[in-house]
C-alpha cells in the first residue's frame, strides 16, 4: 500500500471509529516526570501474570480460535488461591489474561460464542478474579490480545479491519465494565499488534474510550517503541531503544516487550509529533518455562534467578510481573505456589 492509500485508509477509519464510540479524544499529558498514575504503578512494583485459557486444556501456546469451546473445561477456579498466592507472594496486583490470541473469552461476552458461556465450566472468570481482588486487597489489571485468529483471522485483509475493530472496542468496553462493577482496574496490557501496521489499530480511540470508563487505568501496548527510521519497525528491542525514539502505539502510557529486560540507564522519554512523554518499562516473565499449563512444564525458575530478574526488571522505576499458568483443575500448581513464597522471603517483601 501506497502513503496515498496508507493516509486515505487511516482518514476512512477515522471517521468510522466516530460512528461508534463518542468518548472524548484524550492522550497522556506531554511530561518529563510520571504522571500521578503512572506513579502509582512505578510504586505497585512487582505483581502476576495469570495465562489461563482454551491453551490450558491443549498443551500448546498460540492456538488458532479453531479448537472446540467445550474443550476449555477447568475442574473448578480457585480464584482465591489465584489471588491469595499473588497476595501471599508479596505481589500488588494480577494482571489476567481475558483473551488470548486464539479468542477465547474468560468472560460471557455478548459479542461471540467462544467464550466460557459455551465451554465445559461457565465459570466467569474475569468477575470471580474482579470479585476476588477487591475481597483481598489487590489490585487488578486484564491482558486483551488485539489480535484475534477465530474473529480477524485473514489480517492481510484491510476491507475486514472495520467490523472486527468495532468488534474489538465493544469487548473491551464490556470486559472494563464488567470488572469495574468490583473493583478498578488498573492496566490494560494490549497484545499482538505486530500483526498488523500500526495505523490499523484504534489505539487512539481505544485509549480513550477507557480514560473514560477508568482514569486509573493505565494503556499499554506489547513492543511500543519504533525506530526514528520506521516507527512501525519490530522488533525494537528494549536494549536498542533511545531517548526521543518515537511512539509506535500513541497514546501509550508505559513500554512492553515481553519477555525482555530493560536497558541500563533506561530511557524513558519517548516521543510523538514532537512531544514529549515519560513512559515506565514493565518487564513480564514466566515462572517455568511456558506462559500457559504444559503438563511437562512442572519447574519454575531457581529462586536465586528469579530474585536476579526481580533487582534488574523494578531497580529503574520500572515494574515485573512474574507468570504463572494454573493447571487443568483451575489451580496454581504447589510448585509455583512454594517458589513464590521463597522469592518472598529471598527478596525481604
Amino acid at each position: 500500500m501506497n502513503n496515498k492509500n496508507k493516509i486515505l485508509m487511516m482518514v476512512l477509519l477515522s471517521i468510522g471509529f466516530s460512528t461508534f464510540g463518542q468518548s472524548k479524544v484524550q492522550v497522556p499529558s506531554s511530561s518529563t516526570q510520571p504522571s500521578k498514575y503512572q506513579l502509582e504503578q512505578i510504586k505497585r512494583k512487582y505483581g502476576m501474570f495469570i495465562h489461563f485459557g482454551i491453551n490450558t486444556f491443549h498443551n500448546e501456546e498460540w492456538t488458532d480460535g479453531s479448537k472446540p469451546a467445550s474443550s476449555y473445561n477447568p475442574t473448578t477456579i480457585d480464584a482465591k488461591q489465584w489471588v491469595a498466592t499473588a497476595k501471599n507472594s508479596g505481589m500488588k496486583y494480577i494482571i489476567l489474561v481475558a483473551k488470548h490470541h486464539d479468542g477465547f473469552c474468560l468472560w460471557d461476552s455478548k459479542y461471540t460464542e467462544y467464550d466460557v458461556a459455551n465451554s465445559g465450566n461457565k465459570t466467569n472468570v474475569v468477575e470471580a478474579i474482579a470479585k476476588e481482588c477487591e475481597k483481598q486487597g489487590i489490585r487488578l489489571g486484564l491482558y486483551y490480545s488485539l489480535w484475534d485468529r477465530k474473529e480477524n483471522g485473514e489480517v492481510k485483509n484491510v476491507k475486514a479491519d472495520f467490523a472486527y475493530n468495532k468488534y474489538m472496542l465493544n469487548q473491551i468496553n464490556e470486559l472494563l465494565e464488567l470488572a469495574q462493577k468490583h473493583t478498578k482496574v488498573v492496566e490494560l496490557w494490549l497484545d499482538g499488534g505486530w500483526e498488523k501496521e500500526n495505523y490499523r489499530w484504534p489505539i487512539q480511540q481505544l485509549y480513550s474510550n477507557v480514560k473514560e470508563r477508568a482514569p486509573q487505568c493505565q494503556v499499554g501496548v506489547n513492543w511500543t517503541i519504533g525506530s526514528p527510521k520506521n516507527v512501525d519497525q519490530h522488533p525494537v528491542l528494549p536494549i536498542d531503544q533511545e531517548e526521543y525514539f518515537p511512539i509506535r502505539y500513541f497514546p501509550s502510557d508505559f513500554r512492553l516487550g515481553d519477555p525482555y529486560l530493560p536497558k541500563d540507564p533506561d530511557p524513558k522519554l519517548f516521543v510523538n509529533q514532537g512531544q514529549v512523554y515519560y513512559m515506565p518499562f514493565e518487564t513480564t516473565v514466566v515462572l517455568g518455562k511456558r506462559w500457559f499449563y504444559h503438563t511437562d512444564d512442572n519447574t519454575p525458575r531457581p529462586v536465586a534467578e528469579l530474585a536476579d530478574l526481580y533487582h534488574k526488571a523494578t531497580a529503574q522505576d520500572n515494574i515485573l510481573i512474574l507468570n504463572v499458568g494454573p493447571n487443568r483443575e483451575g489451580r496454581v500448581k504447589d510448585t509455583d505456589v512454594d517458589v513464590l513464597q521463597k522469592l518472598k522471603v529471598n527478596l525481604g517483601l
